[in-house]
């Protein structure tokens, strides 16, 4: 699998937005149902600026999906994103035990 300059960035993107607690939180609040921001705040017990921060982050990166009904936004997964990052990191497996470099004496 050859990966382009923009595959790159955007894999890259995923996967940052993974290195932070309260983003895998989030994540994972979504992975059953989409759900409003004010939920979101309420049951990560946290102000709306910062959720706001962190779902412009995952929203960055693709990670998740927004759409407006109201004064509320909503948010679900863009489970496509996953899906390559998924195969991304399935190349690997493909390469069977990585031994651990020697080292030079």
């Amino acid at each position: 699998m050859s990966v382009s300059i923009q595959d790159s960035t955007q894999i890259c993107a995923g996967f940052r937005a993974f290195a932070d607690p309260l983003r895998l939180q989030i994540i994972e609040l979504l992975r059953s149902q989409e759900l409003c921001v004010c939920e979101l705040c309420e049951q990560l017990e946290v102000n709306q600026s910062k959720l706001s921060f962190h779902l412009k982050n995952l929203k960055d990166a693709n990670l998740v999906n927004s759409r407006q009904q109201g004064r509320w936004m909503y948010y679900s997964l863009n489970l496509v994103q996953f899906v390559i990052l998924e195969q991304y990191l399935a190349e690997y497996r493909h390469l069977g035990t990585i031994l651990p470099a020697q080292t030079c004496e």
